[in-house]
């Protein structure tokens, strides 16, 4: 698949994953963010979500990995020639241990800015969902993918 069959209004939904400690402190590990709502059960007693949470950045990282092992993502991943930004991206609830998450994905842009060059502009509107159905996290993301008989 190339840029020129992205069609703004697609969608598409990935399988979900649920959130595990191993999670929390492998990331923490590989960070070096140890922040203790992440990673202290008595301090994350008082936080908002009453228990430890995973990192914000964690969340958005599994996302993403669930986003390019969705079918659609695979039919254009050989297209893809780089991730250009990460756009107004909210932080809406905590994520919590033993919290089921998917991701749903809306192409909200395709823009052949530059005809000339061999790749163009899509932008995926992402939104992280828990199993109660609430967006955790959404936001938007910028991809260039290669035209046809570049």
């Amino acid at each position: 698949m190339y840029f020129e069959d992205i069609q703004v209004g697609d969608t598409f939904q990935t399988v979900g994953r649920t959130i595990t400690e191993a999670d929390i402190v492998a990331f923490a590990g590989l960070t070096g963010d140890y922040n203790l709502i992440h990673t202290n059960a008595e301090v994350a007693k008082n936080s908002i979500a009453g228990q430890r949470m995973a990192h914000g950045m964690l969340v958005m990282s599994i996302s993403n990995g669930l986003i390019t092992r969705s079918a659609y993502y695979m039919g254009i991943t050989e297209a893809i020639t780089a991730l250009t930004s990460v756009e107004q991206h909210k932080f809406k609830k905590p994520v919590v241990i033993g919290d089921t998450i998917h991701v749903d994905v809306e192409i909200a842009e395709a823009v052949d800015a530059r005809p000339e060059s061999g790749s163009a502009k899509v932008v995926l509107r992402r939104s992280i969902v828990n199993q109660r159905g609430q967006v955790v996290q959404e936001g938007t993301y910028a991809i260039l993918v290669k035209k046809r008989g570049a």
